[in-house]
């Protein structure tokens, strides 16, 4: 089976017809498309987005979608125990992590939390789920579509994580910018992503776009952060594919 090429067109991302029919084909028994698309892709010289494509259908500010907490999961249970065993051979002990986007849980594995020696600090946008999120240390309040600078030192952190949040951040290039600043050289940034969303805070290129071309847009945030970033590996960890909800990570490492 040939590995259909991935490239941009204008305005929006293009895959080739073989890659969504390969996808339909692939059962549970086949290897899955996400692990290639990153493998060879054609970018671009300069970065290929334009304002329009990171508008949303709800451009009001997001402290009043957010004000009041969520204490449900967005993802289903399989998709959570898949994310959770993933970060079990990710976070190492002395990881100091940030996990952005967070909320009233970050999934990661009950026993790394229980024996790590490393920080853990969360930044999100909801005060009542942040206090609630037993598995931080400490966590910050900030709106990141206001103002995308993390409010942390350079390197102060082994790992950032953010889960099924990506697609609501209007200024990408600004916050992978951000997170490469403050990583660690030899640092992993680990994005999660499923195929559900709040469709009026999503950018406008994510609901036009399928599981794998997410997967590549998000591969390009990490490219086109000044080179400061190893090309980053897509990853299906969905656990039932067809049958509960799809998990894929896009990891990059930064630069040592």
């Amino acid at each position: 089976m040939p590995i259909p090429t991935y490239t941009f067109q204008p305005m929006t991302l293009k895959f080739q017809n073989l890659a969504f029919k390969t996808l339909t084909r692939l059962g549970s028994s086949n290897p899955s498309l996400v692990s290639q698309v990153l493998k060879s892709p054609n970018w671009p010289p300069n970065w290929p987005y334009t304002p329009a494509d990171f508008t949303r259908q709800d451009e009001s500010s997001d402290k009043y979608f957010y004000d009041g907490p969520r204490f449900c999961h967005h993802i289903d249970d399989p998709a959570r125990a898949a994310l959770t065993s993933y970060y079990t051979s990710e976070l190492k002990p002395s990881d100091d992590v940030l996990d952005i986007c967070s909320s009233w849980v970050s999934h990661y594995p009950p026993h790394w939390s229980s024996t790590r020696t490393g920080k853990v600090v969360g930044l999100g946008m909801n005060l009542e789920e942040l206090k609630e999120n037993t598995q931080l240390d400490s966590y910050d309040v900030k709106d990141l579509n206001e103002d995308p600078t993390l409010p942390y030192g350079d390197c102060s952190f082994d790992v950032v994580t953010c889960v099924v949040s990506v697609d609501y951040l209007n200024k990408p290039r600004s916050v992978f910018s951000e997170i490469s600043r403050v990583l660690r050289p030899g640092g992993r940034c680990v994005i999660s992503m499923s195929n559900r969303c709040f469709p009026t805070k999503a950018f406008s290129i994510w609901l036009r776009t399928s599981d794998l071309e997410h997967v590549f847009i998000v591969g390009s945030f990490f490219h086109y952060t000044e080179g400061q970033f190893m090309p980053p590996e897509g990853i299906d960890i969905s656990p039932n594919p067809g049958r509960t909800d799809p998990m894929y990570v896009v990891k990059g490492v930064k630069k040592p």
